[in-house]
């Protein structure tokens, strides 16, 4: 173990193996070892350092100039969860990704049930976590029916001092009308925070219960129109660095294009289907 190498949970997160907050749990509960010894918060590990979590050896390369992570943007279908782990075996939105060695995808905020829309993944935690910590107030844009019509007290009530639920007060950052017919009205809303079913329960407590909820957008990232439901596409370097620099991650250096090597475009990635 070395006073100057790097942290165990930023290096755990890079290899992607979750968050630097999920890390920081794991360390905390005893789960991981390092040479033998149970690891601490705060230790840092050197190249050579021997690895465990749960008793299983852990791989990892400590590089001065780390590479690009991979970012994959998904267009999540209604009635898909957002985890691994399920008792009652419904679709899973990881079943289809591309297989990894080594490391894991993580998902980057999480979408209900019934919710459809944008969901990023990335096999790093740091980019996880700059783009889910409450403190980076990273913008979340959805597009949501409701089952009424906000009255203007409402609208205003919710971009100024917001709403009171049981965790805390909401306030929307944006918010606009956008119409609609007979009982349902369509709105534009942004928040800065990923609480369980805050849309939802926000407009519930308005006495707006919502018919359909749609992320369309996570920080500087849009959901391209030609990803359809159910499918998928995997960012360019371009893209990703674009990323990396708005939430000022560290960038490596770039690799050398070659001479038929088309520039790339945000957004623009291979389509996958599932």
């Amino acid at each position: 173990m070395s006073e100057q190498g790097e942290r165990l949970q930023k290096v755990l997160a890079q290899a992607g193996l979750g968050s630097r907050r999920e890390m920081e749990a794991w360390i905390a509960a005893g789960r991981i070892t390092v040479n033998g010894q149970v690891a601490a918060l705060g230790l840092r590990i050197a190249d050579g350092d021997r690895v465990q979590v749960d008793g299983r050896n852990i791989r990892l390369k400590l590089e001065d100039e780390p590479k690009l992570p991979r970012v994959l943007l998904y267009h999540k279908q209604e009635g898909e969860i957002v985890s691994r782990d399920d008792p009652d075996g419904r679709a899973n939105v990881f079943d289809e990704l591309p297989r990894l060695r080594g490391k894991k995808w993580i998902a980057i905020g999480r979408l209900d049930f019934n919710t459809s829309g944008l969901l990023i993944f990335t096999t790093s935690g740091e980019l996880a976590n700059r783009l889910m910590h409450p403190r980076f107030e990273v913008e979340r844009e959805y597009a949501v029916r409701v089952q009424g019509e906000m009255t203007p007290d409402q609208m205003k009530q919710m971009t100024t001092k917001g709403l009171e639920l049981e965790d805390g007060v909401v306030k929307f950052a944006k918010l606009a009308d956008e119409g609609g017919e007979g009982f349902n009205h369509w709105y534009r809303i942004v928040i800065k925070e990923g609480r369980n079913r805050e849309v939802r329960r926000t407009f519930e407590a308005l006495g707006l219960p919502v018919s359909r909820l749609m992320r369309v957008r996570f920080g500087i990232v849009n959901l391209p129109p030609r990803i359809k439901r159910g499918m998928m596409a995997e960012l360019g370097d371009a893209e990703v660095r674009a990323i990396m620099e708005w939430v000022g991650l560290p960038l490596p250096a770039p690799r050398q294009k070659r001479l038929d090597e088309r520039p790339s475009k945000m957004m623009r990635a291979k389509v996958r289907k599932k």
